[in-house]
């Protein structure tokens, strides 16, 4: 038996139930991964006073920058496996994870050690204050030790998704987050440290989901079964990983390029701007992962019917997933919004000012967020269907190089050098993309159905 009987099943059965109950635990895990940089923002924040939170705040692009291509190869993994378990192909589906697992511990390798050379010559170049810079390196430098297991635990809760179990993730993570709190508190509460102290409470909590996951698919029973030593890396798998991955890590890359430079026009403001812009930017941060958590929906959902043949479910999936990530965009984004200046005082304690700087941003995003959930979705239901490379030259034209465009004329411009039209590049992008996006998608459900049918 391929699949274990609490997995949720992808193909058969009411899609509209089956997505919820895949995507509710999603966003629950998803929920709980940026509790780990919220716990280290909050801490700092009560704690260690706002400039602490502002060298956090400006670590999150640069590391999103260099982490998001090897983060996007579990979006290959996730669609290599669902294809082939859809297909019911047990063969494809070990070869992949065995494939998988040695790649993401070579690319956290990797990680590890370019953070130690490129954190400080980055942050000099985003011109992060001097007042901050030095807290945001060493940070940074510990933040990328932690990359084996990051990439680890991704790799293999990709794994777990592709399989229908989106359980297992949501009670690992849930351990490690809790442990990371704890963490968190004992090194800057007991004894005494502040960045660095968050930074190493982050790193233990990655490494203990990392062992967790394993350990779970080293003790299952059917195709997606890990054992060590089996790993090898296979040219079929690894080709189809990249294939997909690749397109989506470059993408994540150049989406962070476009925030690394909102970032840096942000830190030209200063250090109190840049805390309200970090936190804010925490706090949003946890609607757009349960929006997120659709795109993972469309993309595991889209991966199986593909491998099974069943086309004729894409639409209704594409369909049922924009319906889902407005409800959830919107339900979540005005409370928030709403409750914003309490929430952003749970960050800052010590700068009223930070505190309206930080509703600026929100105004911007958080009331209309489902805007950015909508080409999430699409974008999804691209890769599931094996386009990968679509979205990814969409994204890059239709987000970075419009953001990086506006940003170098109109932002330059004196009378626009304001926050409101800085961030009011975000709604704008989000609608340009997601209607390239849909008129991708027709072109290549068309492709299909006449392939299905020659």
């Amino acid at each position: 038996m391929r699949s274990l009987r609490k997995n949720v099943d992808m193909i058969n059965g009411p899609l509209f139930r089956n997505i919820w109950i895949y995507t509710v635990p999603v966003i629950l895990t998803g929920i709980l991964q940026l509790l780990f940089n919220a716990a280290d923002l909050v801490v700092v924040g009560r704690f260690c006073g706002s400039v602490c939170v502002a060298a956090v705040g400006a670590t999150g692009a640069i590391i999103n920058l260099v982490v998001n291509l090897f983060i996007g190869l579990s979006v290959g993994v996730g669609v290599t496996v669902a294809t082939a378990i859809g297909a019911g192909d047990d063969a494809k589906v070990h070869e992949a994870i065995h494939t998988a697992i040695p790649v993401g511990l070579i690319g956290g390798a990797v990680l590890a050690v370019l953070g130690l050379y490129i954190t400080y010559p980055l942050l000099s170049l985003m011109e992060t204050p001097g007042d901050v810079i030095d807290l945001s390196a060493t940070y940074m430098k510990i933040y990328f030790c932690g990359m084996p297991g990051s990439l680890l635990y991704n790799y293999g809760a990709a794994v777990l998704r592709a399989d229908g179990d989106t359980r297992r993730p949501l009670t690992y993570l849930t351990i490690a987050g809790v442990l990371n709190v704890l963490f968190n508190l004992f090194f800057v509460l007991v004894l005494g440290r502040n960045v660095d102290g968050v930074a190493f409470a982050t790193i233990a909590s990655q490494y203990t989901s990392a062992i967790l996951v394993m350990v779970s698919l080293m003790k299952r029973k059917d195709a997606c079964r890990f054992e060590p030593a089996k790993m090898r890396i296979k040219k079929e798998p690894f080709v189809n990983i990249v294939r997909i991955g690749l397109p989506a890590g470059i993408q994540g890359s150049m989406f962070s390029i476009s925030n690394v430079i909102i970032q840096s026009s942000v830190n030209s403001f200063g250090s109190v701007i840049m805390a309200g812009n970090a936190a804010a930017a925490n706090i949003e941060g946890f609607v757009w992962q349960s929006m997120n958590s659709f795109n993972q929906a469309a993309l595991n959902f889209t991966g199986q019917n593909c491998g099974a043949g069943r086309l004729d479910q894409v639409p209704k999936i594409r369909r049922y997933c924009l319906i889902d990530v407005v409800l959830i965009g919107e339900g979540l984004g005005i409370p928030v919004y709403l409750a914003a200046p309490k929430l952003l005082s749970i960050y800052i304690t010590d700068s009223p000012e930070s505190i309206k700087y930080g509703m600026i941003r929100m105004a911007f995003l958080c009331l209309i967020y489902a805007l950015n959930g909508l080409h999430d979705v699409s974008t999804g239901i691209l890769r599931g269907l094996g386009a990968s490379f679509v979205p990814m030259v969409v994204t890059v034209f239709g987000i970075c190089v419009f953001r990086v465009i506006w940003i170098f004329t109109i932002f330059r411009l004196p009378q626009f050098h304001t926050l409101p039209m800085l961030y009011v590049t975000y709604p704008i992008s989000w609608i340009i993309t997601f209607a390239m996006l849909t008129v991708c998608y027709r072109s290549v459900m068309k492709k299909k159905l006449n392939q299905n049918a020659a």
